[in-house]
Formats: structure tokens, C-alpha cells, sequence
């Protein structure tokens, strides 16, 4: 009896990593496989640039409205069972995303954006609450996990719609299997869960006191303004180097190779960052990186600089993202606090980042030219590195 008990607490051990692995891998496919054939679809449904950018952007704002209501739903359900309906919603928005009318399109990104939202706010608290020692590497484990797919979907979608002529909704919709499989290991999760989770009651005041804190606010537009760049990347990168000359499916492979050469910055960011007090050196490489890699877009067409610049804004990237979720879980003292702080600033960041695929779409739209939106991205990407200075001090955001 005691073995059996044992045993059962093990896979529910391997499984909780396991699960957490597989929801990683389903907070980016769904969106950056549309990077690569955006003019497939703008074209296929007639949109414009702007439109077409929303399909980006439309996750970002269910991710802003979402964010912070998710803590709530988390604290009165458990987390295992609110995630299981993030990846419920998630499934069901990658299949009706994929029937081709314009409507659909359109209102399965939306589910999408919700059940991404719902995961993406509760990881850092299901990390802090179930390994409080471990943050730094649990967070490198996901925050890769999440970059290999994110990366593969990105190099998969021309080669499935255009390579195997199956389509656009076909290459689309492949991104519902690792949901489907995160939905088995989740109900799992949900039944078998050996310690029920504390239920916090949330009182108003201390409902309050994370949007009177200036460290979070720091936090959130750290989140908010690397999202920026990471989502206007994703949706225009592959349009900016098909003007540039290079073929869609090579473009979308560059997409590809730029989030894979990310991979060791999201690995090590996390780590690195656990071992120092103050995150602000980090915060500092990240940007130049960052500055330098837009910079190269600007300025040289030539086929060697933009693989260097590629190289370059991959790494930030990467690193900035996963220093920013990181963040989240350092700056808290408890898995409530890392909740809390988690939906604040995944709630005011992606309102921006929101921003980001639809302004440049229209910049682009008006200037007919990739320069004025590449000057925008130079300027945010110093912006990220003021409030990466102000995120990475070593302090707690109730302590102030």
C-alpha cells in the first residue's frame, strides 16, 4: 500500500514536469506559425496589412483583458484545473481558426489568445508554488520548451501549406495535437493532485497594492515592450526579408533559425539571472544585442548581414523573454504574489504588444517602406533596457 502510494506520487511528479513541458509547447505555435504565410492569408481572404496584423495581435489582447482575472479563477478553482480549461480553449480556437471564412479566422484567434492567456499567467505561480527552490531552472526547462516549438512552427508552416500543398488552414491547425495531448496529462493532473492547493482569499486592499507598486509597473513594461518586439518580429520579419529578396519559404525558415539560435539565450538567461542579485548587466546585453540586430535590418540588405542581424535579434529576444518571466517569479516572495504580479504585468504589457504587429502594418501601409517601422523597433528596443534597469533591481514588489 505504502509502495503503491509512493509510486503514485512519482508519476504525479514526472507528469507535473511533464505537464509543464507541454504547456509551454502550446503558448507559441499557435501564433508564430502565422507569421510565415500572412500573405497567404491576407491574399486567400482579401485583407489589408493592418488586418492582417491583427491576427497577431488579437492574442495580445485577449492576453491583456485575461491576465488579470486569471489569478482569481486560479485561487477559487486550483490552477491544474483553470489550466486544463486554457488548454481546452486553446484547442478548441486552433480548429475553428482553421476553417477558411473570416469570421472564424478571426474569432478562433481570440479563444486562442484566452487560452493562451490563462496558461501563460499561471505557470510562474504553479513554478513558485510547486518549486520554490528551483524557479530559475524550472523557468529555463519552459521558457526552451516553449522556443523549439515556437521556432519549429515558424519553419513548418510554408513547407506544409505551399511544400505539401495542403493549405494554410492545414498548417495551421496541426498546432491542435500538442493541445490535445496537454488536455490527457492536465485532466491527470487535475485528479490526481496529492496536495490541494491553498485557496487564497483575495481582500480588495491587497487586490489593489500590485497596481500601486512601482517595481511592477517596471515589470509590466519590461514584459510589455520585449513583447513588442517579439510579436512584431514574429508577424513581419519573413514580409521584411521577401522585400529584401529572399524567397517566403527561405524567409520563414530565417524566422525559424532566428528563434532556434535563441534557444541557449532562453536556456541560460534564466540560470545566469538566479545567480546574481541585481538582473541589470543581463538586461544591458540583452539590449545591445537587441539595438544592433535592428540596426543591421536598417542598414545593409546584403545577405551576410542580415544572418548576422538575425543571429543578433534572436538572442535578445529570447533572453529578454525569458529574463522577463524569470522576473516574475524573483520579484515575488510567494506563489500568490508571483500570480498577482504575473497577471498585473502580462495584463499591461500585452496591451502594448498588442500594439506592435497592427502599428507597424499600418507604418508600413502608409510609408511603403520597411525603414520608418525598423526606426520604431530600434527605439523600442532602447526603451526595453530603461525599464529592464528598473525590473532588475533586488527587490520584492510588496517590500517597497
Amino acid at each position: 500500500m505504502h509502495q503503491s502510494k509512493e509510486q503514485t506520487t512519482n508519476v504525479y511528479r514526472f507528469l507535473l514536469v511533464f505537464g509543464i513541458i507541454i504547456v509551454a509547447f502550446n503558448l507559441r505555435p499557435s501564433i508564430t506559425s502565422v507569421g510565415p504565410i500572412i500573405g497567404t492569408i491576407r491574399d486567400s481572404l482579401g485583407l489589408s496589412n493592418g488586418s492582417a496584423g491583427l491576427l497577431t495581435s488579437l492574442p495580445l489582447i485577449a492576453f491583456a483583458v485575461m491576465s488579470p482575472i486569471v489569478p482569481k479563477l486560479g485561487n477559487r478553482l486550483t490552477n491544474e484545473r483553470v489550466m486544463l480549461l486554457g488548454l481546452i480553449l486553446l484547442f478548441i480556437g486552433i480548429s475553428i481558426r482553421s476553417l477558411s471564412t473570416v469570421f472564424l479566422l478571426f474569432s478562433g484567434t481570440l479563444l486562442i489568445g484566452i487560452g493562451i492567456a490563462i496558461c501563460n499567467v499561471l505557470l510562474p505561480s504553479v513554478i513558485k508554488e510547486k518549486y520554490p527552490a528551483k524557479v530559475a531552472v524550472m523557468t529555463s526547462i519552459y521558457s526552451t520548451a516553449m522556443g523549439i516549438f515556437a521556432a519549429t512552427a515558424s519553419g513548418l508552416s510554408v513547407p506544409i501549406a505551399q511544400g505539401l500543398g495542403l493549405g494554410w488552414q492545414v498548417a495551421l491547425f496541426v498546432w491542435a495535437t500538442p493541445a490535445l495531448i496537454g488536455i490527457g496529462v492536465w485532466v491527470y493532473l487535475v485528479r490526481r493532485n496529492p496536495t490541494k492547493q491553498q485557496v487564497y482569499h483575495f481582500e480588495s486592499a491587497a487586490d489593489n497594492r500590485i497596481w500601486k507598486s512601482s517595481l511592477a509597473w517596471q515589470v509590466a513594461a519590461f514584459m510589455g515592450f520585449q513583447s513588442f518586439l517579439f510579436y512584431v518580429t514574429i508577424s513581419w520579419m519573413p514580409e521584411i526579408l521577401h522585400d529584401y529578396g529572399i524567397s517566403i519559404a527561405a524567409a520563414g525558415w530565417m524566422l525559424s533559425f532566428l528563434q532556434f539560435i535563441g534557444l541557449p539565450a532562453s536556456f541560460l538567461v534564466p540560470v545566469l539571472a538566479g545567480k546574481f542579485k541585481s538582473q541589470r548587466g543581463l538586461v544591458l546585453a540583452m539590449g545591445f544585442c537587441s539595438v544592433s540586430g535592428y540596426t543591421g535590418l536598417l542598414l545593409g540588405e546584403s545577405i551576410v548581414v542580415m544572418v548576422i542581424s538575425t543571429i543578433l535579434i534572436g538572442f535578445a529576444l529570447s533572453g529578454t523573454f525569458a529574463l522577463a518571466l524569470t522576473l516574475l517569479s524573483m520579484r515575488a516572495r510567494t506563489g500568490k504574489q508571483a500570480a498577482e504580479l504575473s497577471g498585473m504585468a502580462q495584463s499591461c504589457g500585452y496591451v502594448l504588444a498588442a500594439f506592435g504587429p497592427i502599428v507597424i502594418g499600418y507604418l508600413y501601409d502608409v510609408t511603403h517602406s520597411w525603414n520608418i517601422p525598423l526606426v520604431t523597433l530600434i527605439s523600442v528596443a532602447l526603451i526595453v533596457v530603461l525599464f529592464g534597469m528598473g525590473a532588475g533591481r533586488d527587490k520584492y514588489v510588496f517590500d517597497e
